[in-house]
This record gives structure tokens, sequence and C-alpha cells, in this order.
């Protein structure tokens, strides 16, 4: 079985192809939304999801979030005695989302397609697919997020447009510029920002209520008060979609601060963000070479996009209200899942092609002369950004010393005009006659699939002889060796079972709210903490489900309150 799932940076969510329709799948607590969240509990089984994002706050040294951003880097988080990486994190909620589908349809999910930011790199690409890989699943296709979202809105339609997907979720902004005609949705540019997205905008308003309250603050750099701000801003920033005034709070011990905030006092305090969706955008119609009106449509992906302020911004940028017909917290799997059934060849989307693009430029490093002397680190794009992929590009270069025996190709990922500023994926140390300065040239070819897979091909037409390397094992990016040790360390971890699930997500949320809680709500929340675990050790499922509904409803009614 084939599944198309999103793998968020705040949330997850995985679909299926069923009778002729996307199909999202729901999680234990029957939420299409899974936190990308994984903690530990205090007997050392594994967390993912809801729970585990409740225990941020109570367990913040057993818990950890937002890993998404550390794909393809060497970032490792310590979580109790047990120390992951971010394709070890990410593959416990493949692995959850995987058993998610496997309990809804009694079928073994073997494959998978996973969406991906537009504009991740190359390092951050096979990062995923090594978390796929991590998870049990075979990764299919990796598909850009708006080009997921994209299939999604127009793989019914039929006629011909062109329109873009402005996709603001929880960590990554990007911005693609498709057209759909003859059965064909063709990506003519893809842009973005992989550090811009609703997180982004929560520590920014977080920083702007610092600011506002001065001194006198406690240390808000302790994990447990930094979760409490954030998660204050969060839900700050979510109200003034509602309301003309919101107050955020922030409590700790017999204290409490309070700051409120008007709509208009939290576009100020992100406006520098804001300012920042510009840039990708602007790119992204110059490298397609489409003017505004030239689009039929604007459509609007990720949860963050719901903000009246983003919307607006949106409008203001392209002259029309943007399109949600969908909803952008979904959209981005029903697509994904779209994509595995046209892998699976669906007898429904027999004539839906998609092309797309690659989203950023790479090259080699070169020496320049600059006035009477050479300087190196000089950048030579091969194959620049938005080349329809399958591509392949040559480029020639010559030798620089009379005498030369070597030439050592380093390869680069990057816009930037010195290769410093860029990012390094390989070298290949190639081999030539000696001979006067310029007198042996090289050809220097890139090939990039479907798969993100690079290839070059270094040959020497003096000698024809042909060196070849294969861009796999990136800097921060896990080899064969170390993928084969960390499938048995998870292997080994103890996942804690599903069925307990609601019930644990209980206990997480009343040890959270009496944390945050004080005097006779506190005790209140102590109470309730008390009467449930009494249930609990009843094992009378019935009770224990009756008072689970109503002990919910409570909880609701108190963080509504805050």
């Amino acid at each position: 079985m084939i599944v198309g799932i999103d793998l968020g940076t705040t949330n997850s969510l995985v679909a299926v192809w069923r009778e002729g329709a996307p199909q999202l799948v729901a999680n234990a607590l029957g939420s299409f939304l899974t936190p990308s969240v994984v903690g530990l509990d205090d007997s050392g089984q594994v967390l993912v999801g809801d729970v585990a994002r409740e225990r941020l706050q109570t367990h913040p040294q057993l818990t950890s979030a937002l890993f998404k951003r550390y794909m393809g880097s060497a970032h490792e988080v310590r979580l109790g005695k047990c120390t992951f990486r971010p394709e070890e994190l990410s593959a416990l909620v493949l692995k959850s989302l995987k058993a998610d589908v496997e309990r809804a349809f009694g079928e073994p999910v073997t494959e998978a397609v996973i969406s991906v930011p537009a504009y991740f790199s190359d390092a951050q690409r096979k990062a995923t697919r090594v978390a796929g890989e991590l998870a049990g699943l075979k990764v299919e296709k990796l598909i850009n997020e708006p080009t997921a979202a994209a299939l999604a809105y127009g793989v019914h339609q039929k006629e011909e447009t062109t329109f873009l997907v402005f996709d603001l979720g929880g960590g990554t902004f990007d911005v693609s510029i498709l057209e759909r005609f003859d059965g064909v949705m063709e990506v003519r540019a893809s842009s973005g920002d992989n550090f811009l997205g609703g997180e982004d905008l929560d520590d920014a308003l977080v920083q702007s209520f610092l600011e506002r309250q001065g001194a006198g603050l406690p240390d808000t750099s302790q994990p447990l008060l930094r979760h409490r701000l954030r998660r204050e801003a969060q839900r700050v920033r979510h109200a003034l979609g509602q309301e003309g005034s919101a107050t955020f709070s922030l409590r700790d011990n017999d204290r409490e601060w309070s700051e409120v905030f008007t709509p208009d006092q939290l576009r100020q305090a992100l406006e520098p963000l804001l300012e920042r969706l510009r840039g990708p955008i602007e790119r992204a119609l110059r490298d397609a070479r489409i003017r505004v009106a030239d689009l039929d449509e604007v459509l609007l992906v990720g949860g963050t996009t719901r903000m009246p302020l983003v919307r607006k911004l949106v409008a203001g940028l392209f002259g029309r209200f943007p399109s949600m017909h969908l909803n952008p917290d979904e959209v981005i799997a029903q697509g994904a899942a779209i994509q595995a059934a046209l892998k699976a060849r669906d007898a429904a989307l027999e004539e839906v092609v998609l092309t797309d693009v690659c989203p950023y430029s790479m090259g080699i490093e070169t020496t320049q002369q600059v006035g009477e002397r050479y300087d190196t680190g000089f950048y030579l794009p091969i194959i620049e950004r938005n080349c329809v992929v399958p591509v392949s590009r040559v480029e020639q270069v010559e030798t620089l010393h009379d005498g030369q025996r070597e030439v050592l190709v380093k390869i680069f990922q990057g816009e930037s005009r010195m290769v410093k500023d860029n990012i390094f994926l390989g070298e290949l140390s190639v081999a030539v006659p000696p001979r006067k300065a310029g007198e042996v040239s090289l050809d220097i070819r890139f090939t990039y699939d479907n798969n993100g897979l690079l290839e070059a091909d270094v040959s020497i037409p003096l000698t024809g002889v042909n060196h070849r390397l294969i861009i796999e094992n990136n800097p921060g990016v896990l080899s064969r060796e170390e993928i084969a040790a960390k499938l048995k360390t998870l292997e080994n971890l103890k996942i804690h079972p599903r069925d307990q699930q609601v019930n644990s997500m209980i206990v997480a949320r009343l040890e959270r709210l009496y944390q945050e809680c004080l005097g006779e709500v506190r005790e209140y929340v102590a109470r309730l903490a008390n009467d449930f675990q009494r249930v609990l050790d009843s094992q009378d499922e019935r009770q224990i489900r009756e008072v689970r509904g109503s002990l919910n409803e409570r909880l609701d009614q108190l963080d509504r309150g805050f």
C-alpha cells in the first residue's frame, strides 16, 4: 500500500487515494493533524503527537519539536538518556502515521510519497528519504509542497490556467507558479525561505512582549518559560484573527505579567517577517517570466495563511482576494496522496502529467583573474534554478597553470556569487595530462533527475577519459552504515501503546494546566487529576469513557480561559 504524507514542521498528516479522491486518515485521537513532536514518557517509551506536545511544557528535557528545521545537518537532540538526530525523530512521526493507516485499513503500508518544502536543499531532501527508510517506508518520490497543493486543487480541472501557490506553514515559506493545460501540470518556478513560518511569527510576538515588559521578568531562556511564552504567542495570534484585542499573559510562581495587543500592534511586531515574504514572490515571478496580471488565481496553503493579516497582505500584493477552497492544513497531504496514486497508475488519474523544477542552482568553484592576480572561490552555475527536471547541462573549463596534473572539481548549491556563501555538496579529483595553461579543457556535465539525485560527469576531450560522481552522501547526511545502525536503535525503542493515548493525553493536559494555574483553579485541576486517576485505576472501560468525555469539556473551558 502506498500513501501520501505531509511531514510538517508543526503538524504532519497522511492520506490515501480511495474511490477516486484523496482521503485523510485520522490518528488514534481522531484528528487528521498529528503534531510533529516526539518525547519519552517516564518509563522510556516513545510518545508521538498530541501527547508529546502536551508534555513540552511539563517535561521539556524529554520532548522535542521543530526538528524538521535541522534536517540535513548533524544536529542532535538529547531526550533523557537517548540521543536522536532529526532523521530519527522524523522517522518516529512517520512510523506513527504509518500505524494510523494500517489500523484504519488493515493493510501493511510499504511505500510513501513525502512532501518537502520546495526550497529544501539537496541534503535536506536526502535526509527526508533517510527518515522514510528508518520508518520502514520505501520513499517512491519527494514532492514539493506547493506542487502537491496544486495537484489537490487542480487534479479535476480541465481548463487552462496559470496560478501561484502561496504556502506559509509552521516553519517554511514556499511559493510556486504553475500552469495547467491539456492534462499537464507544469511548475514554472519555485522559490522560498526555509526559516520563515508561523513559528517565527510566534517568536517575533514573544520578543515584542518581552520588550514591552522591560526589566523585572524571570529568566525567559528557561525551556519551561520559553515554551509558555511561545504557546501564549500562538494563542494571541489566533485570537487576534477573530477579536479586536487579546491579552498576552505570562505566569511564573505567584507573579503575572500581561500586555494587550491589537491587530495593528501585531502587524507592527511582525512587519520585518511579513516583509520577507515579498522577496521569494518577486523572484518566482521573475524566473517564470510572468506578471502578476497574468495570474488567474492565487492559492493559499499552510495553516499560517489563516491569519487575516497574511490574507490582507497577499490581497495587497496581488490586487485580488486569494483562494482558499480547500483546508490549507490538509491540502498538501491530499496532493501527496494524488501523487502516490499517479505512481500507482490509478486509472482515474491516467491523464494527469506533472512536471517540476530544480528549485536551486548547482555549480562549481572556479578561479578568475582579478587585475594581475588570480583569485579562487568564484561560483560557476551549471544547472540554474527553476530548470525543468530531469535536466542535463555542461560547462567547459580549462587548466590554470603550466604543467598542471590535477583539477579539483568542487560542487556547490546556491545562488551567491562566491562559493563560501553557498552549500558544499562534494568534490571530484581529476588527473589531467601536463600541458601549458589553457591547453587542457574539461567538460563538466551535471545531470539532475526527478528524485533529486545529482550526477557530475567530467570528461577530458584531449584524452577521452571520463570521471563520474553521484552526490549521495552530503555533509550531515547519514551514510548507509549509519542508517543500518540507526535502524537497529529504533527497532529497540518501545512505542507507547496506541490504545492508551486518549487517556495519556488527558493526564498530560492535566499536568500542564496544573503548572499554568494558580490558587483555586490549580486546586480544582488537582482534584480533577486525582479523580481521573481513581477512575483509571478501576479499569472500568465504560466508566473511563464517560468520565473522559466530560473531563475533556472541562479542560477545554480551562484552556479557553488562558
